[in-house]
C-alpha cells in the first residue's frame, strides 16, 4: 500500500546518508515516486560517478512505485508554475507537488520553500 509520495530531495538524502534520510529509508518500499523525479535521482547518481546501469540498479533497489507522469499530472503541473514562480520550484519539484495531489498522500521533501506554497497538501519535511 502506498502511503506517500517522495521528492527527489528525500531518496538523496537516503542514499546520500545525509540528514533527514533516517526518516525516507523506513518507508522507502511503502511510497511512490514520479517518474520524472526518479529521472532526476538517477542524474544526480551519475552526476557524483554511477554508470547509468549503477544509478538504475541503486534506484530499483529501493522498491519505490515508480508512477509514469500522465496528462493529468502534467497539466497540474504546468498549472502549479503559476503559483510557484519565482520561488525556485522546479519542473521536476512540480511534478512531485502534481502526484501527491492527484493522490492525496503526504510528500516527503527536504525542500523547506514547499511549506511556504499555500498548497493543500500534507508536505513533510525532513530535515
Amino acid at each position: 500500500m502506498t502511503e506517500a509520495v517522495l521528492d527527489t530531495s528525500a531518496v538523496l538524502a537516503f542514499l546520500r546518508g545525509e540528514s533527514g534520510g533516517e526518516l525516507v529509508g523506513p518507508i522507502l518500499g511503502d511510497c511512490a515516486i514520479s517518474s520524472v523525479n526518479l529521472a532526476e535521482v538517477i542524474t544526480k547518481l551519475i552526476d557524483r560517478g554511477s554508470t547509468a546501469e549503477q544509478a538504475r540498479q541503486t534506484t530499483e533497489t529501493l522498491s519505490m512505485n515508480v508512477v509514469a507522469a500522465t496528462l493529468e499530472t502534467a497539466a497540474l503541473a504546468g498549472m502549479l508554475h503559476a503559483r510557484t514562480r519565482g520561488r525556485g520550484v522546479s519542473l521536476g519539484d512540480r511534478f512531485c507537488l502534481a502526484l501527491a495531489m492527484e493522490t492525496g498522500l503526504p510528500v516527503y521533501t527536504a525542500d523547506r520553500a514547499w511549506a511556504e506554497l499555500g498548497l493543500d497538501l500534507d508536505i513533510r519535511l525532513i530535515r
